[in-house]
């Protein structure tokens, strides 16, 4: 399967949308209606005019595949080291369980390396099983209690 990783640009942003929304989470806090719900645009925007942000999409034969987002953060614990935080990671359903999503992770990995980050992180919701299972056979472990507050 030949992949090809690249930024998102604002014509992806419905299908992306679509992916986020494809599971039983998704499905309630998604707005997958069209014309696409401004906020997607605003949040896209920001993304892309911040450095320190990418919005990347894997494609296979020009269909995408998969998404996640990629957050580069300066800390002063660690002797001032860079983090990259990992979000919104999906895989298309259509291509789930062929080594898609360990592909991208591992690009991921490779493009914190590149920025000089010490730690990858990245959230998981607790009512996700399979994707618990999935960053654990990739390396990644439990090392902290995440925590939340929602604020509207």
């Amino acid at each position: 399967m030949k992949l090809n990783f690249r930024k998102a640009v604002e014509n992806d942003l419905s299908a992306l949308v679509e992916m986020l929304a494809d599971d039983e989470l998704g499905a309630k806090r998604e707005d997958t209606s069209l014309p696409l719900n401004e906020a997607y645009l605003q949040a896209f925007n920001a993304i892309v005019l911040d450095p320190n942000n990418k919005l990347m999409i894997v494609e296979c034969e020009k269909s995408i595949v998969g998404m996640l987002q990629l957050t580069f953060i300066p800390y002063l614990t660690h002797t001032g080291s860079w983090r990259c935080l990992i979000e919104g990671v999906r895989v298309h359903k259509n291509f789930r369980g062929q080594g898609l999503g360990s592909c991208f992770i591992e690009w991921a990995a490779e493009e914190a390396k590149k920025k000089g980050c010490s730690i990858i992180q990245l959230t998981t919701d607790k009512k996700r099983p399979n994707a618990i299972r999935f960053y654990e056979k990739l390396g990644f472990y439990a090392s902290h209690e995440g925590m939340k507050m929602k604020l509207s």
